[in-house]
């Protein structure tokens, strides 16, 4: 009976130092990924916000006193629409006179200069016969050389009267410079009046109105502010390090945050040429065309812009890439026959939890997900498969190095 006992406390003793022999044996259970070929997309997440492609800042060029608005904030106006009139008393009186002036010249100055032209033309012939019949006396001396000569001066005189009024008739001729010079100041004090209504110059949105009646506005101060039609931009500032996969043309995904469920696409159409030395961004422009009804002026919009893609790429996660990951490569623990073993690999492209990996690695690989993890080369391990995270979910920009 005690051998009995005996043998199977035994046994016990030895499944017990079997069991914890075993794990020692066989290695720790850690997790880990089996690598695998898929599509990977490469993204830069930002965020920005809508813009017009330009705007118009309108303002007066005169100084004067609103006395009527006619438009407000998401108005749509075309060329030509009236958008505030200021009081114009002075100015209107000023047309009025300048009107005067060219009236009075045409109706008034010009005829009696044409009528003294007739009366000179009429004095001058009645002198030039006056002075022949006195010369014709004075040839048969029954006038004195006295009353000739007074009838010759006379002539001359009513010569003279009718050049000058000639000349007077000329000056006042339709097209003379005193006419035209009447006609421009007509046409500034006119030119004057007419700036005193406020005009859009280009079709578009109010987006902005900073007069009201009742106000004082001067040259220089912008009244009204007014989005051009045309193509909706998105800018976005985007982190300098992102330029090494930023490209003019590739295109985006672009969600409204007033709007999460209405996506949007648009293409990348200009990356500005210098860098911002405060911030370390550099401003990014989306064109959406066409722009969806919903959008607003600077409305908040998140923004995904595809800068590489791979239809088949070896892709392991992120979180098995070694802290010394730099440049073009990096290592991970590659786990084969029970054993791991530190390898360097080459890296393609990077996604926001997936990173390409073109040289290192095959499909079916397993990698730990602790690149970390405290262990010998050759250690015995065992891997606890776990789930891969989508290739381009996260959270922040695509980082250019990874950490």
């Amino acid at each position: 009976m005690k051998r009995s006992l005996l043998v199977v406390a035994a046994a016990c003793i030895a499944v017990a130092a079997l069991s914890w022999l075993l794990p020692t044996i066989r290695g720790p259970v850690l997790a880990g990924y089996q690598v695998s070929a898929q599509p990977l997309i490469q993204v830069v997440v930002a965020t920005g916000r809508v813009a017009a492609v330009s705007r118009a800042q309108v303002g007066s060029q005169v100084t004067g006193v609103v006395v009527e608005r006619r438009v407000r904030e998401g108005d749509l106006v075309r060329p030509g629409d009236v958008l505030a009139v200021l009081r114009a008393d002075e100015l209107e009186a000023a047309v009025r006179e300048a009107e005067a002036a060219l009236a009075q010249l045409q109706q008034s100055t010009r005829p009696q200069a044409q009528a003294a032209l007739r009366v000179a033309e009429a004095n001058l012939a009645q002198a030039s016969r006056e002075a022949e019949r006195r010369r014709a006396l004075f040839q048969r001396q029954m006038i004195t050389r006295e009353s000739m000569e007074q009838a010759n001066q006379a002539e001359t005189v009513a010569r003279a009267a009718l050049e000058q009024a000639r000349l007077t008739a000329r000056s006042l001729v339709a097209g003379n410079p005193g006419e035209a010079g009447a006609r421009a100041r007509l046409a500034s004090a006119r030119a004057l009046l007419a700036k005193t209504t406020i005009r859009a110059e280009v079709a578009g949105t109010v987006l902005t109105r900073n007069a009201e009646p009742g106000d004082l506005v001067q040259p220089g101060r912008v009244l009204f502010e007014i989005a051009r039609e045309g193509d909706t931009e998105i800018l976005v500032p985007l982190d300098e390090k992102n330029l090494e996969v930023l490209a003019v043309g590739q295109s985006a995904t672009c969600i409204a945050d007033a709007f999460p469920l209405r996506p949007f696409p648009a293409r990348v159409s200009f990356i500005a040429p210098s860098v911002d030395p405060q911030r370390g961004t550099v401003e990014v422009r989306l064109s959406v065309s066409p722009a969806p009804a919903f959008l607003r002026q600077g409305m908040t919009v998140s923004v995904n812009v595809k800068t590489g893609r791979r239809e088949r790429a070896i892709v392991v996660n992120n979180d098995a890439l070694g802290a010394a990951a730099a440049g073009s490569s990096a290592q991970v623990w590659v786990v084969a026959d029970g054993r791991a073993a530190r390898r360097q690999v080459q890296l393609g492209l990077r996604g926001l939890t997936q990173t390409e990996v073109t040289a290192g690695l095959q499909a079916g690989d397993w990698v730990l997900a602790d690149p970390a993890a405290d262990l010998a080369q050759g250690a015995r391990v065992r891997v606890k498969a776990s789930d891969p995270v989508a290739a381009t979910a996260g959270r922040n920009e695509l980082p250019v190095k990874l950490d």
